[in-house]
């Protein structure tokens, strides 16, 4: 299986943390999303964030901006969709997503992912802990994004609904500690930082 692209998921609106794009809070010597790219770069063949809004603020960070191109903000799903649409683009096969609240995802979340979709095809897959599936973080082929767009567009907006019409499978992530912690409020800050060792 090639090496797919990666896509980090950004285009939700943060509400519990007062708005802003909680991938830009401070964590350690950067920023969340920092931790998110050093994680998810070895992994990949190439990112992209996927971000509603002014693409600017991410300048910085030197990746392409992929907006989604279903209104509303029809949640996870559509930044799925960019994310493919933009891989087509590429020539790539398949997209791996991440969430961009989530700093301490696996260092081997693709290779796993891969191994679970493994037979499948196209394939699919998403991660899952014991307390059940992570939905951001997954497996995506282009060849499927087409069917993902119709359902989109006639109002589909759970994911694993979307993933179990295709037969999704699932790669399960049990090792000890929160690997799929991710910050939604200000005490959830206050915690990754105490996770990657204090602020700098």
């Amino acid at each position: 299986m090639k090496q797919p692209l990666g896509v980090i998921l950004a285009g939700g609106k943060a509400t519990r943390m007062g708005g802003g794009d909680k991938g830009l809070l401070p964590l350690s010597e950067g920023t969340i999303l920092d931790q998110v790219i050093a994680r998810l770069s070895p992994q990949v063949a190439g990112m992209a964030i996927n971000a509603n809004g002014e693409a600017e603020r991410f300048a910085a960070l030197g990746l392409p901006v992929l907006p989604d191109s279903i209104a509303d903000y029809p949640g996870p799903l559509a930044g799925v969709l960019a994310g493919l649409d933009w891989a087509a683009g590429q020539g790539a096969e398949s997209i791996v997503t991440v969430a961009a609240d989530t700093p301490f995802f696996p260092c081997d979340l693709v290779p796993r992912l891969q191994l679970a979709a493994e037979g499948m095809e196209p394939p699919l897959a998403l991660a899952a802990t014991p307390d059940g599936r992570q939905p951001t973080f997954g497996l995506w082929p282009v060849a499927l994004r087409d069917d993902l767009r119709v359902a989109l567009q006639a109002g589909l907006r759970k994911v694993v609904m979307w993933t179990d019409r295709h037969g999704g499978r699932e790669a399960l992530f049990d090792e000890a500690g929160e690997p799929f912690f991710n910050v939604n409020t200000p005490e959830d800050l206050e915690k990754a930082q105490a996770m990657a060792g204090g602020p700098a």
